[in-house]
């Protein structure tokens, strides 16, 4: 599981930084230096964690899941701070404050907010650390928490890298409000 959880990183890592035009710092953010929030399946089974750190290049997000089917699930940052059960449709799309296309394999890509597949093992857990570079948590323009918030989701299948807008990775299942710490 250890040699699993390092190839993620490292191939998380290796995806993030493929902006070709980085966002820039935002003038006047608030100085958030971390957010979490809390998954869950349904709107009330919990489902994991994921905390979001403020690097100097960038915004780490380190995401615990359990309780989630094994498989490969997609993993994506969406642009509001909702999610209404059944299907989590009010978190809107992928947080793409660049308006390009979806997915790191994508000449057009990628939204800030595509993350790599999370692996979860036969216990229902699964770990995913990437870091999203040249991001911004702070509230105001840009930023991840935006005048609408953002939140985490967990797709049911893999995304595919690819297809716009959403990986062709099925149904949301998991969903976090993303809230400043502190």
């Amino acid at each position: 599981m250890h040699g699993k959880q390092f190839v993620v990183l490292a191939a998380a890592i290796g995806a993030s930084g493929c902006l070709s035009n980085p966002m820039p710092p935002q003038p006047g953010a608030s100085p958030i230096q971390q957010a979490r929030a809390t998954l869950t399946v349904d709107g009330s089974i919990p489902a994991g964690e994921a905390v979001f750190t403020q690097l100097d290049n960038g915004i780490r997000v380190v995401l615990n899941v359990e309780g989630l089917p094994p498989g490969v699930h997609a993993a994506h940052i969406h642009e509001t701070g909702s999610c209404a059960p059944p299907n989590y449709t009010s978190a809107g799309g992928h947080w793409n404050p660049e308006g390009r296309e979806h997915g790191r394999d994508n000449p057009e890509g990628q939204h800030m907010g595509d993350l790599p597949n999370i692996i979860v093992g036969q216990s229902g857990t699964g770990t995913l650390e990437v870091i999203v570079s040249y991001a911004w948590i702070g509230e105001g323009g840009d930023t991840l928490l935006d005048d609408d918030g953002a939140a985490v989701m967990i797709h049911a299948g893999p995304d595919d890298y690819m297809s716009d807008p959403a990986g062709n990775a099925g149904p949301r299942i998991a969903c976090g409000v993303i809230e400043p710490v502190g």
